[in-house]
């Protein structure tokens, strides 16, 4: 009888538990405010942008890196950027050397 009862505890707790973590979601971590001057239903990530973005967009990457030299730019895509016009260049070095 006893074990019966803490069973039933233990899931009433469990279940009020879940719904005010559900219910408290918005309060606890609110959703992030739109960037002012944004467009509507457009996404902002702040996060760095990879090495296949680089590679299809390379004056992009020549741009990022020299922003960083000079210190306009900040952040993880320096070093991407670096990185990519450095793979880039030997890709088209190599093409070069090899008559493709």
């Amino acid at each position: 009888m006893a074990n019966g009862k803490t069973l039933i505890i233990v899931l009433v707790t469990l279940v009020l538990g879940f719904a005010a973590g559900f219910a408290l979601r918005p309060v606890i971590a609110p959703q992030p405010e739109p960037v002012a001057g944004a467009l509507p239903g457009a996404t902002v990530t702040s996060e760095a942008r990879g090495m296949q973005y680089f590679v299809a967009h390379i004056d992009e990457a020549r741009r990022i890196v020299a922003g960083c030299r000079d210190g306009s730019v900040r952040g993880g895509e320096c070093a991407t950027a670096d990185q990519t016009i450095s793979r880039v260049e030997a890709q088209e070095r190599q093409k070069r050397f090899l008559g493709n």
